[in-house]
């Protein structure tokens, strides 16, 4: 289905628009923006028209003595109840958006993501439940500049790429050991702050396969820009070989 079309799904020179959306929350956010950017326009265009109507029109060459200032009760209501009724018609999608981001169904997996000073480390703690199951973890560094590969993004790229079913309801539980940091992926409409101390749960459904980017957005020390996040979105069956694997022990990608 999605083999012929190309996604952004990490940021390009020169962007200017969202990057594609991979989440049924990013596509409500983008839709949100479109539906808010009318309202922008249209106040704009006629905030300036205002603006260039009264300087042509109320200058001393047009008008030599100044007019008797009256105040007009129906104005005063006019402008009030416009931009009331435009607030009410951005209020209600935003709060339905707002709702969806913060619905939690029930997880058919959990993801634990743990911030340091400056990787990730992140945990699939469900399958420690298991008869003489252990706690699949791993840490996640940034690549190096002499450690990239053809085709790879610089400052982007990491050593263990996390990998997540599609088509599945996910847990991420976002925390911090040192200082604050934020769990960022554009793509999917997610940027948790993770917080020392503080155990903060948000929920992902990934619609399509695909590697997805993101960056530490909050400001945790000097190598803040240097702990980048790589989401591999998979089918089902491939996401639970890869698990099966490295619960085996073997230390795969």
């Amino acid at each position: 289905m999605f083999s012929n079309i190309i996604f952004c799904d990490a940021a390009e020179p020169w962007q200017l628009g969202l990057q594609d959306p991979a989440t049924p929350v990013m596509e409500g956010i983008i839709n949100f923006h479109n539906h808010l950017m009318f309202f922008m326009v249209f106040i704009a265009m006629f905030v300036f028209w205002m603006l260039s109507k009264i300087l042509t029109s109320y200058t001393s060459d047009v008008n030599k003595t100044s007019e008797k200032f009256t105040h007009s009760t129906i104005l005063e209501v006019v402008w009030t109840l416009i931009p009331a009724a435009i607030l009410l018609v951005i209020a209600v999608p935003s709060f339905a958006l707002l709702y969806s981001i913060d619905e939690m169904i029930d997880p058919s997996t959990t993801l634990k993501v743990v911030g340091h000073q400056w990787y990730w480390s992140y945990e699939y703690s469900d399958y420690s439940t298991l008869e003489g199951g252990d706690t699949l973890n791993f840490d996640s560094y940034m690549l190096p500049d002499d450690e990239l590969v053809k085709g790879t993004f610089r400052l982007l790229e990491v050593d263990n790429r996390v990998l997540l079913p599609i088509n599945t309801h996910i847990r991420v539980l976002i925390t911090a050991a040192d200082v604050l940091h934020s769990w960022a992926v554009p793509s999917f409409g997610i940027k948790v702050d993770a917080c020392p101390g503080r155990l903060t749960q948000a929920s992902l459904f990934i619609k399509r396969p695909g590697v997805y980017y993101g960056q530490c957005s909050e400001i945790c020390g000097v190598n803040h820009a240097f702990m980048p996040i790589v989401v591999r979105g998979v089918p089902l069956d491939e996401y639970i070989s890869w698990i099966a694997i490295r619960l085996d022990g073997l230390n795969i990608s």
